[in-house]
């Protein structure tokens, strides 16, 4: 998942260098923690949220065949 992420956060921002991109796994949850420039912030989130609703929604879809659940962190 953390490659998923990764992928998905570098094609949308100016500075793909500064992406930075964790997982954590802790009992049956997966944490995906995202961290980008602070000018990229505003892309990677979206209007209302929407971009970082939608990179959620992959990234939960992708992991449906898996038990774990996912939560995708914008740091």
């Amino acid at each position: 998942m953390r490659e998923l992420v990764e992928v998905i956060a570098k094609s949308l921002v100016e500075n793909p260098d500064e992406v930075v991109v964790t997982e954590t796994e802790s009992g049956g949850e997966v944490f995906i923690e995202l961290k980008v420039a602070p000018g990229d912030m505003g892309k990677v989130i979206g209007r209302q949220g929407r971009i970082a609703k939608a990179i959620r929604a992959v990234v939960k879809a992708a992991s449906s065949k898996s038990d774990k659940k996912v939560v995708v962190e914008i740091i």
